[in-house]
């Protein structure tokens, strides 16, 4: 569920030609939707994900109360299916913005977005030249032609368009995009072979291990967003300040159990015994007991 009933809704107008960077607005066609929320001229661009888009619209744009809390001017990219954006609406309504110099007012624009929003997060953004990118999990291509490794997502991958040509495919956006902080889970097959589609001197590739394709959660519940922004917006790139904050991940829950169950999976008596005690000793994780209970019944080899 969304907080949209605490949050104001913005004026809605007749196009996009009519946005001001100093006022709050919302322009909505029939397959999606801006909503900007003024604030410092550093502006960042979020997009929503699968998961956003099971609310019912008007929703606020993805990670809004966090952007506000850091101080950044918000624009919500929001599309109304599970589309990857690839509808007659989205890419227009950024490409008027772009043509009437609203990007060109802030210092500083960023797009993020995860999976389906990171994947319009890329390929949007070389709408708005100079724009970076922080990319979390993303598809580079649901077309199966393009990329047979990616069996996810089936019914909205059928529901939705891969045979279009136009932002098809992330890997052909990438010469057009300034920069590109790509964080994904290396563990996980699919992310891996993306990322790997997506490879060029103006990606920063981070793998983020035992945070599963919702390497967001992972990173949010760390602390970890404010200052991957704040190194993103100053230099372009994530730097200590982020990996600082990511060592939070071991008291993620989340991410403790991917852990535990990767070390499982690996089969160590004396790493699943370590793992399991390290995590026990930090929060009572039933997974962790159970690794070593199931340890203790395992017949010696």
């Amino acid at each position: 569920m969304t907080d949209t009933a605490l949050t104001p809704l913005p004026p809605i107008l007749p196009d996009a030609t009519a946005a001001d960077a100093a006022s709050a607005f919302r322009v909505v066609s029939p397959k999606a939707a801006l909503w900007f929320e003024p604030g410092s001229r550093q502006l960042v661009v979020s997009f929503d994900n699968l998961a956003t888009v099971d609310d019912p619209y008007p929703r606020p744009p993805w990670l809004l109360a966090r952007l506000q809390a850091e101080g950044y001017a918000v624009l919500g990219v929001q599309t109304f299916a599970k589309d990857w954006y690839r509808n007659p609406d989205a890419a227009p309504l950024v490409q008027t913005l772009a043509a009437t110099g609203f990007f060109a007012q802030f210092e500083r624009v960023v797009f993020i977005g995860a999976s389906m929003g990171a994947f319009a997060a890329i390929n949007l953004a070389t709408l708005v030249p100079g724009a970076l990118v922080i990319a979390f999990s993303p598809q580079s291509t649901m077309a199966t032609a393009i990329a047979p490794f990616e069996r996810r997502f089936g019914w909205a991958v059928r529901k939705s368009d891969w045979t279009t040509p136009a932002f098809l495919d992330v890997r052909d956006a990438l010469p057009n995009v300034a920069g590109i902080i790509l964080l994904y889970d290396g563990r996980v097959p699919e992310d891996l072979a993306h990322a790997r589609r997506l490879t060029a001197p103006n990606v920063q590739a981070l793998r983020v291990d035992h945070s599963t394709h919702e390497a967001i959660r992972v990173i949010l519940k760390c602390g970890a967003l404010p200052p991957l922004l704040a190194e993103v917006m100053q230099t372009g790139r994530a730097g200590p300040a982020f990996w600082q904050a990511m060592r939070a991940r071991r008291t993620v829950r989340k991410w403790a159990r991917a852990m535990m169950e990767a070390v499982v999976a690996e089969g160590h008596p004396t790493r699943i015994r370590a793992t399991a005690t390290a995590l026990l000793r930090q929060e009572d994780y039933l997974f962790a007991q159970v690794a070593l209970r199931d340890l203790k019944a395992k017949p010696p080899a």
